[in-house]
This record gives structure tokens, C-alpha cells and sequence, in this order.
């Protein structure tokens, strides 16, 4: 089993239904979605060269008479953003187009529909919100759906979808391809950091994979509420596609909220906390957040990609040496998830604490 039992989350309104009745109506926000702390603050457009995160394109990983440059921009990517986009990945646009359009299909069901597959108390899979655990915090503009993906006998299939009828073999295809992406990125990170291949691998072993879809309604107060809270990734990498063509994401660069243009047909990758300390501190782990749209609709899948569940999550031993330290403390990589979804999201307040 991986880790969708390692925690769970508190029951909240969904916000889907919440959303449809007071944007017709004078009703003000209710109290607990309003952000303002958070909503407020200078966002930088991410189209210009300065502000734009780098794009990384696999052809040329794969091509050998380019791939020793575009490692090279891959590992400053990861060292100086945290985040790039991936073009050219390989993924069939058929399996891209299946996995959304089900997507949709899903989120556009009545309530009811959409709550026979809603979390149960001590779990962390099915539909409703993650990281709710107090009655008086802050809420997220934003109903999820997430689901165990691989191993496959982690897999519930109380919480895989019948409707639409295509959506188990939509993400079951999407699960496999990005898999294979994410494996193949993995052997290049390596190659940046100077260790072997193997190495890492060894830390992803069975490629453990988790799935969040999320929906984001429109809000028509949206400068005073937050999509989802400013966090971190508790993963290695995650590949995250934007679903529809209503942009939201935001990172934190050098202090500054800047606001992601995703490009047509690219993946976003991120690096995640448990990458950032097994490269002791050499990859960084950004923190991001969403924002809704005063009319429409968002919807975005962030993919996992998590270490086996017997993993100890610790700087490398070859980079501690080369470093001269070790600047993160060991941990066993199931007591890490399980604080990490034990806390309300907060920055980048669980990596820290386990800095030396």
C-alpha cells in the first residue's frame, strides 16, 4: 500500500455547488474562503524572457548531439526555477485528449453523481478537499478528486470513476505514459547531479504515482479568495497538464508571485521536497499556488511521482561528500507523508523543518 491511508481530511462544503449559487446571487463570500492576506501582493506576468519559466524539449534530451546542452539547461532549470516546461515529451495527444475530456466529463456531473466517490474519514482518495484539519481554517476556491495510480495494487477501485465509461482506461493510459516520461527525465536529473542513473531509480523503484484533478470555479470576487494555498510538492517530480485553456498557476520567484503562462500541448514539471534533499539542497523545491477566474472555469491534473514506500529520504551519501554536509536530516519517506499531509498546506514550512 502507498500512502492513501496515511492521513485524511476533514469534510467541506463543495465548493462547485457553492460557487453556482452565489455567483447568481448577492450572498457575500463566505468567511472561510476569503483570503485577502493571501490574494493580495504584486503577481509578474510570466511572459516576459526574465519572468518566464525555462522549456525544456525532450527531443533534444534524446538526441545526442544535443542532449549534453539541454541536460545542462534541464539542471539549471531545476536548481534556479524548480519548474519548466516539457515540450516535445512523447505523450500521444490521443491519450492527453481522452484523459481530458473525461476529466471534464466527471466534474461537470450533478453532486450527487460526483459524491459516491467522496473521501471516507482516514483516507486520502476519492472527491472533496485534501489538507482540511481544523474547523476554523482557511479554505481553498477548489474541489479535488485524487486516486492512487501505481503500484497498481494500491489501486482502490471503490474511488475509480464509471462515468465517464472511458475514464478508468483514460487515466490508466495517461498513468502508464507519464510513468515512462517521468522515468526518462529521472535518468537525466542524474546525469545533472553527476550520480548513477540506477541511483535514483532505486529510490523511485515501482514508480509510485498518485493523481490530483482539481476544479477550480469561478469566483466573482476572485482577488479575495485562493484556488489552492501556497505549498510545496511532498514528490519527487510532478507533471502537471493543464487541463483547459484558463491559466491560474503562480510560483514564488525571488520573493515575487509570478504567474506561469502554460504553453499549448506542454507539460509543467516540478521539482518536489523529496528531490530538493535528495540533491541536498542542489534542486529546488518552489513554492506555487493557484487563483481563480471571475467567470470561468479551471481545471488542471497534477501527477505524483513518489519514492517506494520503504524508501529513507536523506541527501545522497556521494553528494554529502562532495558538499562536505549534509544539509537535510534522514528520514523514512512514509513518516515524511504522513506529517506532510498531517499539516494545513504552508509554504515551504515542512521542508524547512527538516534542515540541519
Amino acid at each position: 500500500m502507498a500512502h492513501a491511508e496515511v492521513g485524511g481530511s476533514l469534510p467541506v462544503p463543495n465548493v462547485q455547488e457553492l460557487a453556482q449559487n452565489y455567483n447568481i446571487s448577492e450572498e457575500p463570500i463566505p468567511e472561510r474562503y476569503i483570503r485577502l492576506e493571501e490574494a493580495a501582493g504584486e503577481v509578474i506576468s510570466g511572459h516576459g524572457v526574465p519572468y518566464a519559466i525555462p522549456i525544456i524539449d525532450l527531443n533534444k534530451l534524446l538526441d545526442a548531439q544535443s542532449s549534453k546542452e539541454e541536460c545542462a539547461k534541464l539542471g539549471s532549470a531545476c536548481r534556479q526555477w524548480g519548474f519548466f516546461q516539457l515540450i516535445n515529451h512523447g505523450v500521444p495527444d490521443e491519450v492527453i485528449c481522452n484523459f481530458r475530456n473525461d476529466m471534464a466529463g466527471f466534474f461537470k456531473q450533478t453532486l450527487e453523481a460526483k459524491k459516491v466517490y467522496s473521501m471516507v474519514p482516514g483516507n486520502l482518495e476519492g472527491y472533496g478537499q485534501l489538507f482540511v484539519v481544523s474547523e476554523n481554517q482557511k479554505l481553498d476556491w477548489a474541489d479535488m478528486f485524487y486516486l492512487m495510480l501505481r503500484p497498481s495494487d494500491s489501486r482502490n477501485m471503490r474511488f475509480w470513476p464509471s462515468y465517464p465509461p472511458s475514464f478508468s482506461n483514460s487515466i490508466d493510459r495517461y498513468s502508464s505514459e507519464a510513468a515512462k516520461l517521468v522515468s526518462c527525465l529521472l535518468q537525466f536529473v542524474a546525469m545533472d547531479m553527476g550520480v548513477e542513473p540506477e541511483t535514483l531509480l532505486e529510490i523511485f523503484r515501482g514508480q509510485p504515482q498518485s493523481l490530483r484533478m482539481t476544479y477550480y470555479p469561478p469566483c466573482k470576487q476572485a482577488e479575495k479568495v485562493v484556488g489552492f494555498s501556497p505549498h510545496t510538492d511532498g514528490t519527487g517530480l510532478t507533471l502537471l497538464l493543464q487541463a483547459n485553456d484558463v491559466q491560474g498557476l503562480q510560483i514564488r520567484k525571488d520573493g515575487k508571485w509570478v504567474a506561469v503562462n502554460a504553453l499549448a500541448g506542454a507539460f509543467i514539471v516540478n521539482v518536489g521536497d523529496i528531490l530538493e534533499i535528495i540533491s541536498n539542497g542542489r534542486y529546488k523545491s518552489i513554492e506555487h499556488r493557484a487563483v481563480v477566474h471571475l467567470s470561468k472555469a479551471r481545471m488542471s491534473a497534477a501527477v505524483f511521482h513518489q519514492p517506494h514506500k520503504d524508501a529513507t529520504v536523506g541527501p545522497l551519501p556521494e553528494l554529502v561528500e562532495r558538499d562536505g554536509e549534509a544539509r537535510y536530516s534522514s528520514i523514512s519517506y512514509m513518516d515524511y507523508i504522513k506529517r506532510f499531509f498531517a499539516a494545513k498546506l504552508d509554504g515551504r514550512n515542512h521542508l524547512e523543518s527538516l534542515k540541519h
